[in-house]
């Protein structure tokens, strides 16, 4: 059965205001720096010594000539202001998406959210960003962690192949500042973040070719939510990191690298020198580094934003491949795979041809690296 062809029509991305750099925690936080190493961080990525001089034990080997840093490779977070919330990042993001597109809300069938957090514990933002925006149809919550913006693109595409709705409006929001606890690591690695895009039917040939999701249970447990209260005895929810995690890590994330990019390759009838440029999300600042060897490819066919954001979980996905076609690196036509992992959830694969794909406004605040060249370099 030959199907439409169905992709990404335009893409935006939107951040929040406040940059945060090493220098604050430094400033800030003298005492944590100085005991780093007993904290989470280091804790849930330590390189396995046992193996790390095993050829096939890429995780470890990228990971070791990070450890001498308190930060694990992190430059610098956007985090939300305190006027700032998941829900005004969708919005802003939502809305350059469809002005970019040259569409108005009345145009938009369904609407696909997930938002890594809402701004109530249930339901999530989907109704709420749907009422901000006026939209008339059906909005959903898709939730499944990091790899939320695979699976509602695989959904997207799938409904308006099979005609069931014309126009897609898939928006995807970070704000794990909010959930990290400024007295633990982990936040070293916690950004903030959004992005956009509307799916609908391209050029012939052009869209997505092929998907591979898989579910991630051996990663269960790695990240896990903590309900506490402040010293004025309010709940809050922070993130932890689980007990075994880095040997999870170690054991399964070049699998599902492989797992799933070759089997979304596979779906698209193409091998892997076929592929024109590479997307990966980058949570750590290794993490493109592992891809690139797991798959055995040019480390100039992909692009690493780590240091612009460190972790904006499911957000990856969209500021990836906003970045880089802005940056002239994927142009209309060009073979792109998106690959993305999600702790307890799901890792995925995506190829797709490029289209004449209409980009939103340069995020805000201006960024302190240049991402034009072919590695990121800090502005003076």
């Amino acid at each position: 059965m030959i199907l439409n062809p169905v992709g990404i029509r335009a893409i935006s991305v939107s951040f929040p205001s406040i940059i945060r750099t090493n220098d604050y925690y430094r400033e800030n936080y003298p005492d944590l720096v100085a005991r780093a190493e007993q904290k989470t961080l280091a804790k849930l990525f330590v390189p396995d010594n046992a193996s790390a001089n095993n050829d096939d034990d890429i995780w470890s080997q990228e990971v070791a000539p990070y450890m001498s840093d308190p930060f694990r490779g992190t430059v610098e977070r956007r985090v939300v202001a305190p006027d700032e919330t998941s829900l005004s990042l969708e919005y802003r993001a939502a809305i350059d998406a469809l002005e970019a597109a040259k569409l108005s809300p009345d145009d938009i069938d369904l609407l696909l959210v997930t938002s890594l957090f809402p701004e109530q514990v249930t339901p999530g933002n989907a109704a709420f960003l749907a009422g901000k925006l006026g939209l008339q149809g059906a909005a959903w919550n898709i939730e499944s962690t990091c790899t939320s913006v695979l699976v509602s693109l695989q959904s997207a595409c799938a409904l308006v192949q099979t005609g069931q709705y014309r126009n897609v409006l898939v928006v995807v929001s970070t704000t794990y500042s909010r959930y990290t606890d400024e007295n633990d690591t982990l936040a070293f690695l916690s950004g903030d973040g959004a992005g956009a895009f509307v799916v609908g039917t391209l050029k012939p040939n052009q869209g997505i070719l092929g998907t591979k999701i898989a579910n991630t249970a051996a990663t269960c447990g790695a990240f896990f939510n903590e309900f506490t209260t402040d010293e004025q005895g309010n709940v809050k929810m922070f993130i932890r990191g689980g007990k075994g995690a880095s040997k999870m890590f170690n054991e399964t994330t070049v699998k599902f690298i492989r797992l799933c990019c070759h089997g979304a390759i596979a779906a698209a009838d193409l091998s892997l020198d076929q592929i024109d440029f590479f997307v990966f999300n980058t949570p750590s600042a290794w993490y493109s580094k592992v891809c690139t060897r797991a798959l055995g490819i040019d480390p100039e066919r992909t692009i690493n934003i780590n240091p612009l954001y460190a972790n904006i979980g499911p957000t990856f996905p969209v500021a990836n491949l906003y970045h880089a076609a802005d940056a002239g690196k994927i142009r209309e036509n060009d073979l792109v795979l998106v690959y993305t992992m999600g702790s307890s959830s799901n890792a995925g694969a995506s190829v797709m041809r490029w289209g004449d794909v209409a980009l939103g406004p340069a995020p805000a605040p201006p960024l302190s690296f240049s991402l034009q060249e072919d590695r990121v370099l800090v502005r003076p």
